[in-house]
């Protein structure tokens, strides 16, 4: 399901590049989506999620009718916050947009579009943080498919929007901001029937003083800024970005899209997985198992991560100019993408890391040490912005982010090992060693068959898309292969506690 998803947003970036390339237009849509995204991120999907599951996994050792009420006043108490924070953002949309796109404040008529619509998509937060706190009750019980396919219908909202709404409107960056709208209502209501199945789609209660509402508080805060380094990092970048050339953002956004594609299918779909499980581990004081399980997730994390970054930094230009370059998007837009690419590629496997080890920590219940590393994680990408982005531009912004992520991620590992719940044990070494060969083989390769610059920028894109399929066919293989004959098996992939 979150193939089906990745795949969606991809179809759906393409028809935004055809449509908008990388222009001003482009920039206010995206500056205006990002603002709900990182609230969503912030307090839905990222922390709250931290914060609520852990105490959730306790209510499931109690009886039913507890859990239903613990569940009515979360759903009640978030339904209220989220619908304030959607109400201040539409009245205090010019603030937000001068805070996250500061140097839109030169071009007034750019502002001002911007602002129309931030007034339009900010409603967004309240529907797909309730989408997220379900999804966070369907994984607590097994079932992932569901929140994990949701993103599929924003994804084909917001093509339906681009390729038959906004060509019949007057402005037709409007239609997206609409379908935004429009996607997050489509997205709660499809969460709706599955929460029945399970016995859990609660009437909202609200009650600040019950003592699991007050326990999951207790542990937000702490998680708001642990589990959201990346988020912060990211709206750094997009204000320094909107003082750049015109289409920074826009040559971000879609390096982002790319790394994203990794980061989605691999650390996304691990965390999801890994959380309600750790947590359920935790509350048994099951130490051997815990330990097991998130070795687990590092193996998996190495198998995919490493050829993705390799793959990641040699092919930017072929993915941008297979994916990106046609209709609005011009060679320079494919160029600067592309060495955005390759500044994130280098912090991909720090990115999977912070996914994977976090929910080592809050499933403890331990959001302060987290909370440690993402400060310093943040403090580095914003000393590294400053130095780097008047010099190396938007590049010197992803390598930033990169950086930090590599940050964090290490941090994390080490109170891991040093908490000897993360062992050098010989599988996870064995699977680092196999892929770093595999990699090394797999580069060699691209390198010899993988056309040059000049062939992605000239040819048509049924013929990229041919090439790039040859190259990711043959990457893909050599590196399985490679694996295979240096002893690795799929067994090793399996988790086993």
């Amino acid at each position: 399901m979150t193939v089906a998803s990745r795949i969606s947003g991809f179809v759906r970036d393409v028809a935004l590049s055809h449509l908008f390339g990388a222009g001003a237009a482009a920039d206010a849509f995206f500056v205006a989506f990002r603002i709900p995204n990182f609230f969503r991120r912030l307090f839905a999907e990222g922390a709250f999620a931290q914060a609520f599951v852990p105490v959730l996994a306790d209510y499931h050792q109690g009886p039913k009718a507890v859990l239903q009420r613990f569940v009515q006043v979360m759903a009640g108490n978030l339904a209220m916050v989220v619908g304030l924070l959607s109400v201040l953002g539409v009245l205090g949309a010019p603030l937000l947009v001068f805070l996250f796109a500061p140097g839109f404040a030169d071009e007034p008529a750019r502002a001002l579009l911007t602002t129309e619509l931030v007034r339009i998509t900010f409603p967004y937060l309240a529907f797909i943080s309730l989408t997220a706190f379900a999804g966070a009750l369907l994984n607590s019980h097994g079932r992932f498919a569901v929140p994990a396919f949701t993103p599929v219908l924003l994804n084909l909202t917001l093509i339906v929007a681009a390729l038959v709404i906004a060509p019949q409107l007057e402005e037709p960056v409007f239609a997206l901001a609409w379908g935004v709208f429009v996607a997050g209502v489509v997205q709660l209501l499809f969460q709706l029937r599955p929460l029945s199945q399970i016995e859990l789609l609660a009437r909202l209660r609200i009650d600040y003083k019950d003592s699991g509402a007050r326990r999951v508080g207790q542990l937000l805060l702490p998680a708001v800024l642990a589990s959201s380094a990346s988020q912060i990092n990211s709206l750094i970048d997009v204000m320094l970005a909107s003082t750049l050339a015109t289409g920074s953002i826009s040559w971000l956004y879609y390096a982002d899209r790319l790394l994203e594609l990794p980061v989605g299918l691999v650390a996304v779909a691990l965390g999801t997985v890994l959380l309600p499980r750790l947590s359920q581990l935790a509350a048994n004081t099951d130490t051997k198992a815990f330990a097991a399980t998130l070795a687990w997730g590092l193996r998996m994390a190495i198998f995919f991560g490493l050829p993705a970054a390799a793959a990641l930094w040699l092919l930017a230009i072929p993915l941008v100019s297979a994916i990106f370059f046609h209709g609005a998007m011009t060679t320079n837009d494919v160029l600067m993408a592309a060495l955005a690419v390759q500044a994130f590629s280098v912090g991909l496997v720090g990115m999977l890391l912070v996914k994977v080890l976090t929910p080592g920590y809050f499933s403890r219940k331990d959001s302060r040490t987290p909370l440690r590393f993402a400060f310093i994680a943040v403090l580095v990408n914003i000393a590294l912005n400053l130095a780097l982005f008047r010099v190396m531009g938007h590049v010197g912004l992803a390598f930033a982010t990169s950086c930090a992520a590599v940050v964090n991620g290490s941090l994390l590992l080490r109170g891991l090992v040093r908490a000897k719940l993360v062992k050098a044990e010989r599988l996870l070494l064995l699977s680092l060693l196999r892929s770093l060969v595999g990699c090394v083989v797999m580069v060699i390769v691209l390198v010899l068959i993988v056309p040059t610059d000049e062939f992605w920028l000239s040819s048509n894109l049924s013929q990229r898309w041919l090439q790039l399929g040859i190259a990711c066919f043959a990457g893909g293989l050599v590196y399985l292969l490679v694996l295979l004959l240096t002893g690795a098996r799929f067994a090793h992939l399996k988790h086993q506690e």
